[in-house]
């Protein structure tokens, strides 16, 4: 009733704007409009006789539809009963049938819950959002339940026709005399088919009923092409590969990952084109960044922000990039554990232990801090302080590539102790990463469940520490008795063949990799891991392996820091550069001071010179707050603000740490080993 009114008045006073003219026609529209609205008139009598004539129809239409579905049922029991057809052919004709009987039983559905709809807005008031909102929402369900069953028919059709086509051959064949070569055919075809019914994956029909799996409703767009004429049988060509991309609601762009017909090779094109671009461009920004000084990752970087959506935005396979670049990642620490040997690590596990623990403790407390006085939730202070508390392990191992380097007497070498603590920042990210859900649970909980939070950490840090012990047991068994005959088998295979030893080497990094990533334990922890149980094999056998992996590195490298221009956003940048740089500033100098705070506590008098270097390499933000702060972004503990601070952050206090590093190595080492350093 409230409906009828409202559009009842609402005409009444749309009434003035339509394209009457003549006030007496005007006034006669008025008077009927005010008949509609109180239900005098002949309106009734007409309503009447259209409500009785659509029930007139509704009805025949049903009765039609059962007289139809008897007949289906009887002409199945024919073909059941019929002896001369095959088992097969009494199957495809009745399955032919029930689809129809689907068809009628569907279109039955689909009418009812339309009046069952429409009456239900009419029960609901058009003032109330919510119940509007409900509406829609079991619309939309309904619609997608609809074309998902929609689909599933179509999809029935085609193997039907393809079932009639193949029987109409098969006619055709016994009818005629096959040749030789026509016989091995068909055994083919049919031995095809059969290939395909073994490989084929019914991942839909059995995801669709998993907890969690909801339908979508997705766009299928081809690539644009500038002439379409010419190229509609290319069009037609990937449209039968399945080379499209699908875009859903939310504007998440897919592509394919594993087709239905597996016999088929396919290349996801974009991918090759992206990283084509990326590889031609990345020279001459880092040859630029060569010319005026800088390191060339800063070349890279900036490859991926001319490339990335904030610049020409022609990068289609951003997950696919980043996930290769990812392996830049592995090979970067894998060479890091190469040149840092197990003996410079006994020497200074306790300063790389304390340290970065140490460090991190005092970050979120001072974040507790400040997000008290600002009113900052503590979950969110205390993901923002272990963010910016991380710092950049492939920065600081391009930093120290190629420097030669040896200990004197009494003295630690500084790129024992900063790599040694970026370790285990490394591991102090797997932990963080393990402790993330539960996080994510204090950031709702009520305060009677937070002795139950603080006891599940507990249990989760426990846990971690065990998968440690567990990684480092397992690596003084790989030293003792794997490792020395597993690469003397390597080096006697691969004489004359460097394929063998790099693809030893590389699947002995991937197990580590794996295996660390099977206890709870950071990837990288495996990769640095791998190259440090091999380089315990001598300085010959590190030189050897160093020749091979290090342009595979390079390579991969390449990618990872372009990958990470992707995320760059000048424009915000420009828009908040006053406050970005005040807070990158603030962040940097704390970390600096905080590091040389405590490096002035734990090491020894004699090495207290090189906390200024270590400091330097510190006093920088990871790239892994990109991973991090998405996570955090999606699970609700930041909000969208706080994760472009963050991004932004990372990215400058990146760009400053070759400055402050090299101010660092002037003031701090001696010029000799300055050079190798620089």
């Amino acid at each position: 009733m409230k409906v009828t009114r409202f559009i009842s008045l609402w005409t009444l006073v749309s009434l003035p704007c339509g394209p009457l003219a003549n006030p007496a026609e005007r006034e006669d529209v008025v008077k009927h409009a005010i008949k509609l609205h109180r239900g005098k008139g002949a309106v009734i009598t007409q309503r009447k006789q259209w409500v009785l004539e659509s029930c007139r129809k509704l009805s025949g239409l049903l009765r039609q539809k059962n007289v139809v579905l008897n007949k289906l049922k009887n002409a199945i029991r024919a073909v059941e009963k019929d002896a001369g057809l095959s088992d097969e052919e009494k199957l495809f004709q009745v399955h032919t049938f029930e689809i129809f009987q689907k068809e009628l039983n569907e279109s039955e559905n689909s009418v009812f819950q339309a009046i069952h709809g429409l009456q239900r807005a009419l029960q609901g008031d058009y003032k109330d959002v919510v119940n509007m909102k409900e509406s829609s929402r079991q619309r939309l369900e309904a619609l997608r339940e609809a074309a998902i069953k929609e689909e599933m028919e179509y999809v029935e059709l085609l193997a039907a026709e393809k079932h009639q086509v193949e029987a109409l051959k098969n006619m055709q064949h016994q009818n005629k005399s096959l040749s030789m070569l026509d016989e091995i055919l068909e055994d083919v075809r049919k031995a095809a088919d059969r290939l395909e019914e073994e490989i084929e994956e019914h991942a839909f029909d059995d995801n669709k009923s998993v907890r969690g799996v909801n339908f979508e409703a997705v766009l299928r767009v081809e690539e644009d092409e500038a002439n379409s004429k010419r190229n509609a049988s290319k069009r037609e060509i990937e449209d039968d590969l399945g080379l499209s991309m699908l875009i859903d609601s939310q504007n998440n762009q897919y592509i394919l990952t594993k087709p239905r017909d597996s016999t088929i090779p396919r290349a996801d094109h974009h991918f090759i084109k992206d990283i084509v671009t990326i590889g031609m461009l990345s020279l001459p920004c880092g040859w630029l960044c060569t010319t005026i000084g800088l390191p060339t990752m800063f070349g890279y970087i900036i490859c991926g922000v001319l490339l990335g959506p904030s610049g020409l935005n022609s990068i289609k396979s951003i997950v696919q990039v980043e996930t290769l670049g990812e392996f830049g990642v592995f090979f970067t620490l894998f060479l890091v554990g190469l040149e840092f040997s197990p003996e410079r690590l006994r020497k200074v596990w306790k300063i790389s232990l304390q340290g970065p623990c140490y460090m991190t403790v005092l970050m979120i407390a001072f974040g507790l801090l400040w997000g008290h006085l600002l009113q900052i939730r503590p979950t969110q202070s205390v993901f923002i302080s272990t963010c910016l508390s991380l710092s950049s392990t492939p920065l600081v191992s391009r930093f120290l590539a190629g420097s030669v380097r040896g200990d004197k007497e009494g003295d630690i070498d500084y790129s024992s102790v900063l790599l040694g603590m970026l370790v285990m920042q490394d591991v102090q990210l797997g932990l963080f990463i393990a402790v993330m859900p539960t996080l994510i649970q204090a950031g709702v909980s009520t305060y009677s469940s937070i002795f139950k939070e603080i006891l599940r950490i507990l249990i989760l840090i426990g846990q971690i520490l065990f998968s440690l012990a567990a990684v480092f047991l397992l690596c003084l068994v790989i030293k003792t008795y794997l490792i020395g005959p597993y690469y003397r088998k390597l080096h006697t295979e691969s004489k004359g063949n460097k394929e063998i030893l790099i693809l030893g080497i590389t699947a002995f990094t991937f197990l580590m990799l794996t295996i660390t990533e099977l206890l709870d334990v950071s990837m990288e922890l495996g990769c640095f891991l791998a190259g440090a149980l091999i380089s315990s094999q001598g300085h010959m056998v590190t030189e050897e392996i160093m020749c091979c992996i290090e342009p595979i590195r390079d390579f991969l490298a390449i990618i990872f820091f372009a990958s990470i221009g992707l995320h760059v956003f000048p424009t915000f940048v420009i828009y908040e550069l006053t406050v970005l740089l005040f807070l990158t500033l603030s962040v940097v100098i704390m970390k600096f001071v905080l590091a040389v705070l405590v490096l002035s506590l734990i090491l020894p008098k004699t090495s207290q010179y090189i906390k200024w270097i270590v400091s330097a390499g510190l006093a920088q933000v990871s790239e892994f707050s990109f991973v991090l702060g998405s996570r955090a972004r999606r699970a609700g503990i930041i909000s969208r603000e706080v994760y472009l601070l963050i991004l932004s952050v990372t990215t400058l206090s990146l760009l400053l740490a070759p400055a402050l590093w090299r101010a660092a190595i002037m003031k701090c080492v001696p010029r000799p080993e300055r050079r190798s350093s620089t």
